[in-house]
């Protein structure tokens, strides 16, 4: 039976439910695991990387992980996922606009079997006070919500099924 490990690197929480979404798809054994401890994954048949973006960066953990565990990551079928809120434009949604993908592509010597990119979510409520107003602030300057006694979600779900799918 095939076994496919989901590694994921959230602030918020946002992307592990993303990782949910993609193993409610998935036909055969599926683990979850947060790249902060430090997953294991010889033993899978296939590694699924999903990160999320905080103020413009990917925590620095999910390159330590990627430049440790590179060589077993090729052998296996593989993919990436980024969440982040600039996928909420359709002209920023796909692995070739999104320049967050370009980034991390020019920032890991790992070039994934399979790039998704999915919008993420702002929740207002569940924010430090600082991160609060530094994401209200980005947001005004993007042209995105800045109501802040709410929560925005633009994740396209359907996206992340059709994602799963293609794995």
């Amino acid at each position: 039976m095939q076994k496919t490990i989901i590694v994921y690197s959230s602030v918020d929480g946002h992307t592990k439910e993303i990782c949910q979404k993609i193993a409610s798809q998935l036909e055969h054994q599926v683990d979850i695991v947060s790249v902060d401890d430090n997953p294991m994954i010889e033993d899978y048949d296939r590694i699924i990387i999903g990160a999320s973006i905080r103020y413009g960066k990917y925590r620095e953990s999910l390159f330590d992980f990627i430049d440790k565990n590179k060589n077993t990551i090729d052998t296996k079928k593989n993919a990436f996922f980024s969440v982040n809120v600039v996928a909420r434009k359709k002209e920023k949604n796909k692995p070739e606009t999104n320049p967050y993908v370009s980034k991390f592509l020019k920032n890991t010597n790992w070039i994934p079997k399979k790039i998704g990119v999915f919008a993420g979510k702002i929740d207002y409520p569940k924010y430090k006070l600082l991160d609060k107003y530094a994401i209200k602030f980005i947001m005004r300057i993007t042209k995105g919500p800045t109501d802040t006694s709410k929560t925005y979600e633009f994740t396209d779900w359907d996206m992340v099924i059709e994602f799963a799918r293609n794995i």
